[in-house]
């Protein structure tokens, strides 16, 4: 983010800038402490940290992610031949640890260290496990050529939980010119998943992948109550987060943030694939961050049912702050749009039923009004009206003359 961005930072006045106000204050798990230390821009250094809570959190409670069922056994990678010395490569010892769990399942620790795994071969999780890194444990991914390479892959299992320290993906090394497919998680089929507490950065493809597990002449499988908590994905080429064919996923308290290298872009991008004709639906996000994503902040497209967007910060995006097209049924409520390219609410194409209520809109389409980090007073309307503040808000909220049942009630503006 540029220098001059960082004095956006300020407590406003309204209800929900309020509570964000309020929650800038309270004690927060000391992972998103550390992560919001990594993201913020060097500007605002250690003293900037309590603003960018503001900014980033909109309400005052963290969310508690569930546990997954597992055995008690508990098995260390560094008792099955990992490293952890950047050097190595730990692939084989991690999945060597994953193995020896018994079938009860159980819990595989990775202590402080570096740890180098291969994106071609990834580690595969198993159901009933935890993998718990530690909070200075990093997953290196090792440079390679492939277009489709992840680092963990959780397919066709159950009561999975993965925690703690980094992934760092290898944009920077990728040995390859073509693909958007390398992921620091990959989650396909699977039940009961929670992911917390992480940090992703710099993959060649996404920081998190949520998708169906196809199969030949059957339906494709998708991945059932999956929750993402407390985790930063950030500078990723492809998307901070993908969903896709999936049912019931939960996204709390977390960034998503300087997506940029290949198309979409999004910070979470909510899209079925193409060659899949099943849907996507009940996604939850809520109290999360999602900025300076060369693309859209979030992206709902097509064949999706049943979004809901609340208490979410959608700031300095490349596109719209959040872009539906085709999608059905939705709840856009208690948000912060502020300072997107493009308008920060659009309803596209065919989308049908969907609300937009208790929101704040500041400083939107900065591709034609300028970048404005001047408070002026907030205005508050009803519904979508045709032009520029302060008659209308059209430059925050729009709609296409295709969609339908599209509910704008009170929400607050300001250019």
């Amino acid at each position: 983010m540029p220098a001059q961005l960082s004095l956006i930072f300020t407590p406003e006045t309204n209800v929900n800038d309020n509570r964000a106000t309020r929650a800038a204050g309270m004690p927060r798990r000391e992972f998103i402490q550390k992560s919001l230390i990594l993201s913020v821009p060097p500007v605002l250094g250690f003293a900037g940290i309590g603003k960018v809570f503001a900014a980033g959190a909109t309400t005052a409670n963290t969310y508690a992610p569930p546990v997954r069922a597992r055995g008690t056994a508990v098995v260390s990678v560094k008792n099955h031949g990992a490293y952890g010395d950047g050097v190595h490569d730990d692939t084989a010892a991690f999945q060597k640890a994953i193995n020896a769990l018994p079938s009860t399942g159980g819990t595989v620790t990775v202590p402080a260290g570096t740890y180098i795994i291969d994106p071609t071969v990834n580690v595969r999780l198993r159901s009933k496990m935890r993998l718990q890194m530690d909070p200075n444990a990093i997953l290196k991914a090792k440079s390679n050529a492939a277009e489709r390479a992840y680092v963990l892959m959780v397919y066709m299992v159950s009561d999975v939980e993965i925690s703690g320290g980094r992934i760092i993906g290898d944009r920077d090394t990728h040995l390859g010119t073509t693909g958007e497919w390398g992921h620091g998680i990959m989650v396909r089929g699977a039940n009961r998943v929670t992911v917390r507490d992480i940090h992703i950065s710099n993959c060649w493809g996404d920081g998190m992948s949520i998708g169906g597990a196809m199969q030949t002449n059957a339906p494709t499988i998708p991945s059932v109550d999956v929750v993402v908590a407390n985790i930063v994905s950030t500078n990723n080429r492809r998307q901070a987060l993908t969903i896709g064919c999936s049912r019931t996923v939960k996204v709390y308290d977390s960034e998503f943030s300087n997506s940029n290298g290949i198309a979409p872009e999004c910070g979470i991008d909510i899209e079925p694939d193409i060659n899949d004709l099943r849907t996507t639906e009940t996604v939850h996000i809520q109290n999360c961050l999602i900025r300076n994503n060369k693309g859209n902040g979030i992206l709902v497209y097509k064949r999706v049912k049943g979004v809901t967007v609340k208490s979410c910060t959608m700031e300095y995006n490349g596109g719209y702050g959040l872009l539906t097209v085709g999608a059905v049924s939705g709840y856009i409520a208690q948000n912060r749009f502020l300072h997107n390219n493009l308008c920060g609410l659009m309803f596209s194409s065919t989308t049908n039923d969907y609300q937009a209520s208790g929101n704040v809109f500041r400083n939107n389409y900065t591709k034609i009004f300028g970048l404005n980090t001047v408070d002026k007073p907030l205005v508050t309307m009803t519904g979508i009206l045709p032009g520029p503040m302060p008659k209308g808000n059209d430059p925050h909220v729009q709609k296409s003359s295709t969609t339908t049942n599209i509910r704008v009630t009170t929400n607050q503006y300001a250019m």
